[in-house]
């Protein structure tokens, strides 16, 4: 595995901790919850059956999705490229 593919998981699993952590004391909802809106929230899937109902935990938000997409979205097009010129390879 390439140091910068590395780097980036750590950064995004920090990112996803960091908000879980968060969400857990500001919302006081559990663990489960608290990852699980991380995730969906930095995915953009959004659901809406859980949503920050304190002005901390909306302020927050703001600030996660901001620094956070960004990282998500770096993630998942490594993961995309990484996987495709493996790909790639296999097939020459």
């Amino acid at each position: 595995m390439d140091k910068g593919y590395r780097d980036l998981l750590i950064t995004t699993a920090i990112i996803l901790i960091i908000g879980t952590i968060s969400y857990h004391f500001i919302e006081k909802w559990s663990w489960l919850d608290s990852l699980y809106f991380s995730i969906t929230t930095l995915t953009t899937v959004a659901y809406g059956d859980f949503y920050p109902k304190t002005s901390t935990g909306k302020i927050f938000t703001i600030f996660y999705i901001i620094i956070g997409i960004g990282i998500i979205l770096t993630f998942i097009n490594t993961i995309y490229h990484h996987y495709s010129k493996s790909f790639k390879k296999e097939k020459s």
